[in-house]
């Protein structure tokens, strides 16, 4: 439960913040500072996993899985 809730969060700050979310893992995932270019789908495709996240939580809630 403490799961899904968590990838609850997390998808939603990915559908209103796409950009915030990609900055703060890239941020954490690399180093060298301010060298990294990301492609402008990235946003996007962070926002499609943010909305894809909250549909598979909600699904799983209403079968009671």
């Amino acid at each position: 439960m403490v799961l899904r809730l968590a990838l609850l969060a997390l998808g939603v700050l990915e559908l209103l913040r796409p950009r915030k979310v990609v900055d703060f893992w890239m941020g954490l995932a690399t180093t060298g500072g301010d060298e990294i270019n990301l492609r402008p789908w990235v946003y996007s495709a962070a926002r499609v996993e943010g909305a894809l996240l909250v549909l598979w939580v909600l699904r799983r809630r209403r079968s009671g899985e």
